[in-house]
């Protein structure tokens, strides 16, 4: 059963180190649905959705990121459950 859909930004190095990706590999560990992608700016957006303790283990992952990466700052909001599949990494 879906609990929460969150939607946020990470800040930091996390362009260019393979954070989308090793998210994606991540999201789909824990059986999170949703996306991720970069943004002009630097940082990285994502959407997720899942049950409440995968949701937050991958809370928790999106702090530190994959090797290379510099996190400095993780912000969410929740949105609207959308029974999504899969996740996406979009350009």
């Amino acid at each position: 059963m879906v609990d929460r859909r969150i939607h946020g930004t990470v800040s930091g190095i996390v362009q260019g180190v393979g954070f989308r990706y090793s998210a994606r590999v991540e999201a789909e560990r824990l059986g999170v649905t949703g996306w991720v992608r970069n943004l002009p700016d630097g940082r990285v957006e994502f959407e997720a959705e899942g049950e409440e303790q995968a949701l937050e283990r991958f809370e928790s992952w999106l702090g530190r990121g994959p090797a290379g990466s510099v996190v400095e700052d993780v912000e969410s909001t929740p949105a609207p459950v959308t029974g999504g599949r899969g996740f996406r990494v979009l350009a």
